[in-house]
């Protein structure tokens, strides 16, 4: 199965078909001069172009009418996602299993990239880690869209991500005015999330951003590993199947390091949340341990940049 065809079988669940329609209506405007649609007609003002006059009706209402149409306005979405080795840890465990952090970020973004695609939109990508960045430029299309999440699917995984340096990237090499859609693991520590503020207030003076953080897995559960080159790799013990780090088997019933370990990302989640807001920028984290369901998400931070645009 495709990765869009993944995304897609996320929204024919009942639950989320107020999703599909989320952006509707949201790229078109009233305006005179040429469209696609008529929507009305109203008085001439001195100024209006004489060839948007509709004289039949203007003979008959015995004053001058313009005709004003439905204009489309197309926008390029930018999905920019942080690979690397932090988004092979797990996020949580799923109905068949350990879903990745990587399979998150791929559904989070093709949510997004499929709502655009789907308004004829032209979808973008940029991604990296801390070796360098690449991307896709933005193109309409579901098959654009597959090459965009297919390529965050497959990137190496050899080094760790670089979050700071992907902001840079996309502040220095995107010009155009996009809605961006950042896609990031959680920050190690509030400080980490603080040292974030100055690049996300600018991209946020730019362009129209939303952030997306993955959540760690709750790592006293059972089944829920990290590749050794992870954060949450660093910080386990033993080594289990495939080259992952598995936490000690004792661990998986000390409550103090349950909760300890819940405090701990709550609080970097809590700081990178306020930088956002500081900044104006929407967010939302993607947490599976905690019940998150991603497309839900999604419909969040969306709601919530279309509020703050009021």
């Amino acid at each position: 199965m495709g990765h869009v065809q993944r995304v897609r079988s996320h929204f024919a669940l009942p639950a989320h078909r107020r999703v599909r329609g989320l952006l509707d209506g949201e790229y078109a405007s009233v305006a005179t001069g040429r469209g696609p649609e008529l929507a009305d007609l109203r008085e001439y003002v001195p100024g209006d172009d004489v060839a948007d006059l509709d004289w039949r009706a203007s003979a008959r209402s015995g004053q001058l009418l313009v005709k004003r149409y439905v204009a489309q306005r197309r926008h390029t979405v930018l999905l920019a996602v942080a690979t690397g080795s932090d988004l092979d840890a797990h996020a949580g465990l799923g109905p068949t299993g350990p879903v990745t952090r990587r399979e998150v970020a791929v559904l989070a973004a093709g949510t997004v990239g499929w709502l655009a695609v789907r308004h004829g939109d032209a979808v973008g990508l940029v991604h990296g880690d801390a070796t360098g960045f690449s991307g896709l430029p933005a193109r309409p299309g579901e098959l654009h869209l597959e090459r965009c999440l297919a390529a965050v699917h497959d990137a190496p995984s050899t080094a760790p991500a670089d979050v700071p340096g992907l902001l840079d990237h996309v502040r220095r090499t995107v010009r155009r005015r996009t809605l961006l859609l950042l896609v990031v693991d959680a920050p190690a520590d509030p400080a980490g999330a603080a040292a974030l503020a100055p690049a996300i207030r600018r991209l946020q003076a730019q362009h129209e951003v939303l952030v997306l953080s993955v959540g760690d897995a709750d790592p006293t559960l059972a089944g829920t590993a990290a590749p050794a080159g992870s954060r949450a790799g660093s910080r386990a013990g033993a080594r289990g199947r495939g080259g992952a780090r598995l936490l000690p088997r004792w661990t998986r019933t000390d409550a103090r390091l349950a909760r300890e370990s819940a405090e701990a990302e709550a609080a970097c989640v809590a700081a990178l949340a306020a930088v956002c807001t500081r900044a104006g920028a929407a967010h939302a984290h993607l947490d599976l341990a905690g019940g998150v369901d991603v497309p839900r998400a999604v419909l969040t931070v969306i709601e919530r940049s279309r509020r703050a645009r009021r």
